[in-house]
């Protein structure tokens, strides 16, 4: 079993992590401000219970701080019910999640975060559509012959928005016929698309070739002057 947290991670990546690990991996979720990570997922991975004699969550239309209807995303905003010494009172997380108030499969009653799609800050805006990382993650995972590092990198050319996102291959996928890497941008583009509603530029490149983060990944270079 692993108990996996400290970045925001998709359900294709769960999947990428079960396969090759045989391990079952669990959401688990918290921040410094809160005690570290206190909430987790039950066995049937499906959200993270929140203990609400505890805690009580909200989320929250990142723009209006108004709360939005159960099931719409938005920014968690958690209220500390017993904390004594370091109370928090609508303290804004930051993380982009939807809160989920039905029953459990479990029998447990207590609302659940679903998975975080990202942060508020990491959301770009594209030619008027939100693209969150999360979104590009879950798509790629789903594509085997990419593996899990990438790089989005997004310009203003002549006042259009470009996106393009750097890809490494892995090592079984690589090769060294210029048709079959186009062939494969090509799918990976259209996979893309289908999702994110743009049109992205796909650059693939050799496994260990993108820079690895300390810490927080990097996974968004954002070069308009806006």
């Amino acid at each position: 079993m692993g108990v996996l947290g400290a970045e925001p991670w998709s359900e294709e990546m769960r999947k990428r992590i079960e396969d090759s690990t045989g391990i079952k991996a669990y959401d688990i979720f918290g921040t410094s401000e809160l005690s570290g990570p206190l909430f987790t997922e039950c066995q049937s991975q499906n959200g993270i219970h929140i203990w609400a004699d505890q805690f009580l969550v909200e989320v929250i239309n990142p723009d209006t701080g108004e709360p939005v209807a159960n099931g719409e995303r938005g920014e968690l905003v958690i209220t500390t019910l017993v904390k004594e010494a370091l109370p928090l009172i609508r303290y804004r997380i930051g993380d982009i999640t939807v809160l989920n108030w039905d029953e459990c499969e479990c029998g447990r009653t207590h609302p659940r975060i679903m998975r975080v799609l990202g942060r508020a800050d990491d959301m770009l805006i594209v030619r008027g559509i939100n693209v969150f990382p999360g979104q590009v993650e879950s798509v790629l995972m789903n594509i085997p012959e990419v593996g899990e590092h990438f790089m989005i990198i997004v310009d203003r050319i002549n006042e259009l928005d470009i996106m393009k996102v750097q890809i490494e291959m892995t090592d079984a996928a690589f090769s060294d016929k210029v048709t079959d890497i186009m062939d494969l941008e090509k799918k990976v583009g259209a996979a893309l698309k289908s999702v994110l509603n743009i049109a992205v530029k796909v650059e693939l490149v050799e496994h260990g070739s993108l820079p690895r983060s300390m810490g927080k990944a990097k996974k968004v270079i954002d070069n308009r002057k806006i």
